[in-house]
């Protein structure tokens, strides 16, 4: 069975493994799609990500001398769409499910894991590898605490940028969208977007206070720390700013004596390994990618016209080396297995 394994940095393969036992509680799933996570996944394929740098300590929740993972880093991946093939008697044998086991044509998980995750029959297979992208835009949202009214500036208008703008506006939030790219703008418009700012043009925060005091909250999604700073000197004072890109290395750039300081703005991390501490009690990450998936089941948000690439897996070199040196031109990348199985 075919698996895409980062070798070592700039070098992926899409490489074989035998398949797995199917033990008592689990189904055997074969995957039909498998979504890319253009951030987190290009971090592995550059040798950025800080788990192979740090080794994180998870008692005590700290980064340390050391480091977590090693090449070769077989099957990572963000989220999957398959057909069960061997069932439990939880599922069905012939069920789509939407679930985490990485970029392998087939895989067994625990039944528990894919409880709510069944595709209803009309649904678009496809759009079932946004999950995990759409809980974690949802999860920036509900973070920013956006009340029906509220100015909301969203910086970065990729695929996660690109929901959470559309999530913000059925928030009731009046969004300026930001972004670099012209094609990324005009979806942000389609998807809801008041306005929307071309940052090559100049500064996000000077054009929003032409209008008004300043954002009341900004969602920084592009990973830059040059992003993450002007989202600081967006917002209004005691604004917030929800940093939820994954930002690599030190954080030049940032000028935290001026506007952050001076306004006093509030800064907040969301990260898909938890929800904002005050939601705790009433949500969790499950909720996060039911909920979206209902949302887009019901119609309210197509993210349909997200998905830039269809690749078959065995291209997958081919396929990191696009989104590496042309990331401007991608938007979702999806690899299929069919042919591979």
């Amino acid at each position: 069975m075919r698996v895409i394994t980062f070798e070592e940095p700039g070098r992926v393969s899409a490489a074989l493994e035998p398949p797995a036992e199917l033990v008592p509680g689990s189904v055997r799933v074969r995957t039909m799609y498998s979504g890319v996570s253009a951030g987190t996944e290009l971090t592995a394929y550059r040798g950025t990500n800080p788990y192979l740098h740090r080794k994180r300590d998870t008692e005590r929740r700290l980064f340390l001398d050391g480091r977590t993972h090693a090449y070769p880093l077989t099957g990572w991946g963000y989220q999957e769409v398959g057909e069960v093939v061997e069932a439990a008697p939880e599922l069905t044998v012939g069920d789509i499910v939407w679930g985490i086991w990485g970029h392998r044509a087939e895989a067994v998980v625990p039944a528990d894991r894919l409880a709510g995750h069944v595709m209803p029959p009309r649904a678009t297979p496809l759009h079932g590898v946004f999950a995990r992208v759409g809980a974690i835009a949802l999860n920036a949202v509900h973070a920013a605490d956006i009340h029906l009214g509220d100015q909301v500036a969203i910086f970065g208008q990729g695929v996660i940028g690109l929901l959470a703008t559309r999530l913000a506006v059925l928030s009731g939030g009046w969004v300026v969208a930001a972004d670099a790219i012209p094609a990324r703008l005009e979806l942000a418009r389609k998807y809801g977007a008041a306005e929307t700012f071309d940052v090559r043009a100049g500064s996000v925060a000077e054009f929003t206070r032409k209008r008004v005091e300043g954002a009341d909250t900004a969602i920084e999604l592009s990973g830059s720390h040059h992003g993450l700073q002007e989202a600081i000197r967006t917002v209004r004072r005691g604004g917030r700013v929800v940093a939820a890109g994954f930002y690599q290395g030190e954080g030049a750039g940032l000028r935290l004596g001026e506007e952050f300081h001076h306004n006093q703005v509030q800064l907040v991390s969301s990260q898909i390994g938890g929800v904002a501490s005050w939601l705790a009690h009433r949500w969790d990450v499950e909720r996060l990618q039911r909920t979206f998936m209902e949302v887009v089941h019901r119609g309210e948000l197509d993210v349909g016209d997200l998905v830039s690439h269809v690749v078959p897996v065995d291209d997958a070199p081919a396929a990191f080396d696009l989104i590496d040196e042309h990331q401007s031109e991608v938007l979702q990348l999806v690899f299929t297995f069919e042919e591979s199985q």
